[in-house]
């Protein structure tokens, strides 16, 4: 008889966005492309200490006793097959989504069973298409570990848990296309519900699209030209409109940078604090370059920073 157990470990569940079109189109040419793009995700995990326990259709089921190495296994991943899609054709395009999630499960033999992965099943049917979803427990984790953004998505409604499970997106630097959320469950999500191992197709309402940066900058930039008109219309000999102009302007500033996946988030809010530093001691200027001092402390908080994202780079 099987012996059972629990345990606590990072789920990683992934799977081929578009697998039924794929295999309408071209079954043979979409097997080989699944195996050799499989063939590459199982070393990367095994590379991060990870353990592949299952494949179905056109899914992967994994773990790790890390849950730092299992986001990072997965960034390698959408980055490795990232570079192979970028030598193929749009329409043939192999792009796979994936869910991480920290929970507790049953095992069996070499199997994995519960909550805890029906829960990453989810997470990984609500990612973007070369996308990756987290649950809190994970974020929790990795958040000041692993130089990359994250954008809330809301609660995420699943099966047998009462108020849904907090998920977060990792922004990689993944394009519009992928960005945008998948319409359909894929062959994983049904063979591992039909198994037991994962609950139900996307809700609607559960993510939310993540390219917004270019409407609030255009938001912004209409109120900044109100104000500024606003200011001249009633001229007094003082343009006031400067310092909500700066406000607004920081708040684009900020917006970018979190965007932005090849800036880090903690060193371009410290640029762009530095930035507003500068230009209110120039608004207000009284003889003294007073921003010298806080300039001078967030340069350090800075570099302190890099040599954290260098060492822990190093560490990968």
């Amino acid at each position: 008889m099987a012996e059972t157990r629990r345990k606590l470990t990072t789920i990683f569940s992934a799977d081929v966005q578009d697998y039924s079109r794929l295999m309408r189109a071209d079954e043979e040419g979409t097997l080989a492309t699944l195996k050799r793009y499989r063939d590459a995700m199982t070393r990367l995990i095994d590379a991060h200490g990870g353990r592949v326990i299952n494949t179905w259709g056109d899914g992967l089921i994994a773990d790790f006793p890390s849950v730092v190495e299992a986001l990072r296994a997965a960034i390698d991943v959408q980055n490795d097959l990232a570079g192979y899609n970028a030598k193929t054709a749009d329409d043939v395009q192999m792009l796979f989504r994936i869910g991480i999630n920290l929970g507790d499960v049953i095992t069996e033999d070499d199997d994995i069973y519960g909550d805890g992965v029906n829960v990453a099943a989810r997470l990984q049917a609500s990612a973007p298409a070369g996308g990756i979803v987290i649950s809190n427990t994970v974020y929790d984790q990795v958040r000041n570990k692993v130089a990359v953004g994250f954008e809330f998505l809301g609660q995420l409604e699943v099966k047998n848990i009462d108020g849904g499970v907090p998920s977060y997106a990792v922004r990689i630097g993944a394009s519009d296309e992928a960005a945008r959320r998948p319409e359909r469950q894929s062959e994983w999500g049904r063979s591992a519900e039909q198994s037991g191992r994962s609950a139900t197709a996307p809700d609607e309402t559960v993510a939310k699209p993540m390219g917004l940066t270019g409407k609030l900058m255009g938001t912004l930039a209409v109120i900044g030209a109100g104000l500024a008109a606003v200011n001249l219309l009633t001229w007094r000999g003082v343009f006031w409109a400067a310092w909500p102009l700066l406000a607004l302007a920081v708040l684009a500033a900020l917006r970018w940078v979190r965007a932005n996946s090849k800036i880090d988030s903690v060193i371009g809010t410290l640029a762009v604090a530095g930035m507003a530093l500068v230009a209110i001691n120039l608004l207000s200027w009284r003889g003294v370059f007073w921003a010298v001092w806080p300039l001078l402390a967030i340069a350090v908080a800075a570099c302190i920073r890099w040599v954290m994202r260098q060492r822990n780079s190093v560490r990968r």
